[in-house]
């Protein structure tokens, strides 16, 4: 039988790391809460947060630049908030690349229109990280702070069960409320 708090304890910061790359604030915020419960150290979680956050971003812009013809370039060129997020940069390219992460929907589109763009990697580079750490930073934070009012919910909702399992449960409700929120602005 797997120990869940023990196997979250072992792989919880790998999979903040690999949840921002991938997802996003839920599993950030997720990770801060763990830390807000002592399960993880805050510091740990918002260094994979960055980690994670800046590496998937560099490797989507890099993904634009050198992928322009790619199959996946093209799916995210075709995109309604392709062209608006090109738009942006064009206007203020300094500013989105600090921003575009804070930004709905612009997570992917974001990184691969820079890298479409005439925004040079040496300024892309540093601004990327820049925006990770700020992001990650913030993020963590939100979770460790807010984490002791979660908690309670969260034990109510799912009883007696490991605050562990209750967290990760809260997470997979928050990501599957996220990924619907999102099929259904795109629809709209």
């Amino acid at each position: 039988m797997i120990d869940l708090a023990a196997f979250v304890a072992r792989y919880g910061v790998a999979a903040v790391a690999l949840g921002a790359g991938l997802e996003g604030e839920a599993a950030v915020l997720t990770g801060g809460v763990l830390a807000a419960t002592g399960l993880f150290q805050p510091l740990a979680v918002g260094i994979a947060a960055f980690a994670g956050s800046a590496t998937a971003d560099q490797l989507l812009f890099l993904g634009g630049r050198r992928g322009r013809s790619t199959r996946f370039v093209e799916a995210v060129r075709a995109k309604p908030a392709f062209a608006r997020v090109l738009g942006w940069i064009e206007a203020r390219p300094l500013a989105f690349v600090i921003a575009f992460r804070f930004i709905y929907g612009c997570r992917v589109a974001g990184p691969v229109a820079l890298g479409v763009s005439a925004v040079p990697a040496r300024l892309f580079v540093p601004l990327n990280l820049l925006s990770a750490a700020l992001w990650a930073a913030l993020f963590t934070f939100l979770g460790w702070r807010f984490g002791p009012l979660v908690e309670p919910f969260l034990k109510r909702l799912f009883g007696h069960a490991p605050l562990a399992l209750a967290v990760l449960a809260g997470a997979v409700l928050i990501g599957g409320g996220a990924l619907l929120l999102r099929r259904h602005f795109k629809q709209s």
